[in-house]
């Protein structure tokens, strides 16, 4: 079984970047996502444009795309690479947002590393917009979903769909206990005005 070695390690364990020279330029893409969890007030004041620096979700949205084509400055040993596309879309959910990055380039090497910074910023920035509301936002599932071109050929995340699964079984669990809770809740005060009257 052949063994995946890091490219970014050399023979004698120095790090170096790799040399992409040899390489053919072919279209290649990359898909990423990540999602940010936040209070059901912050999500009220960013869904009705109450929040005090403007609108959360365009400017993550262009600190996104900025991002991804400053990937090689912040990442040392990323390359430089002429970005042919960059879209990052920031959607609502159930406990917050969801982001997309999708990356394309014509180039030696793939564009994984920009997908990923650009849902990373983007996710840091829509935390930075609303924190004065929320300093509990939980930034998580930053994760490459798939790419295409290259040697290696097309990548897809095997798990997508089971990790869906998991988190939708996860969620209706959650709101089933929490409907209990009110159930219970509710029967209790029922409980204590009917015995209030009889009293």
């Amino acid at each position: 079984m052949k063994r995946n070695k890091l490219s970014h390690v050399d023979e004698s364990g120095r790090i170096r970047m790799v040399d992409v020279s040899g390489k053919a330029a072919t279209a290649r893409e990359a898909l990423a996502r990540g999602s940010v969890v936040m209070s059901a007030e912050a999500r009220a004041q960013v869904r009705g444009g109450r929040t005090r620096k403007g609108d959360p979700i365009e400017t993550a949205r262009l600190a996104g795309i900025m991002a991804a084509k400053q990937t090689s400055a912040l990442i040392p040993l990323c390359h430089p690479l002429p970005l042919s596309h960059v879209d990052v879309q920031i959607a609502p959910t159930r406990t917050g947002y969801g982001i997309e990055a999708r990356v394309r380039t014509t180039a030696e090497t793939g564009v994984e590393m920009e997908a990923l910074t650009a849902v990373s910023i983007a996710a840091l920035t829509l935390y930075d917009m609303v924190k004065a509301v929320d300093k509990s936002m939980i930034i998580g599932d930053v994760r490459l979903m798939e790419k295409r071109g290259g040697k290696s050929g097309p990548w897809h995340r095997k798990d997508q769909s089971k990790d869906q699964g998991k988190d939708r079984s996860k969620d209706r669990s959650k709101d089933r206990s929490k409907d209990r809770s009110k159930d219970r809740k509710n029967l209790g005060a029922r409980s204590r005005r009917i015995k209030g009257s009889e009293i």
